[in-house]
């Protein structure tokens, strides 16, 4: 079983939070239900969860005829932080949404030690 948390900045903010308080009721519940069945499964099929570089990895939501992607990475084997949504506008993920990620990984982890 997985553990999952939101990656919280320096100053108190957290970007993933903030993402969903923007969400409609129905796609936040339809995140719940995939964030957990992450955390449920042994293996969990790629149209749900998926490594896209440099250690982030993306949750894939779809909810009627849109998108959203959840950017997050792991710390230990089995804990999964999020850091920030989008909602999904094109085939690739952002160049920048991933680097943000990354700006929040290497955040995360200086702050750990």
């Amino acid at each position: 079983m997985r553990e999952i948390e939101f990656y919280e900045t320096e100053n108190g903010i957290i970007p993933i939070k903030d993402f969903l308080d923007k969400q409609d009721i129905d796609v936040v519940k339809k995140i719940s239900w995939t964030l957990k069945y992450i955390k449920d499964q042994k293996i969990v099929p790629s149209k749900f969860f998926k490594k896209l570089r440099n250690d982030i990895w993306e949750i894939r939501v779809k909810n009627k005829s849109d998108i959203y992607r959840i950017l997050c990475f792991w710390d230990k084997n089995n804990l999964i932080i999020l850091t920030h949504g989008i909602v999904k506008k094109t085939q690739e993920t952002p160049k920048k949404e991933i680097k943000l990620a990354q700006i929040y990984r290497k955040d995360y982890f200086r702050r750990k030690k």
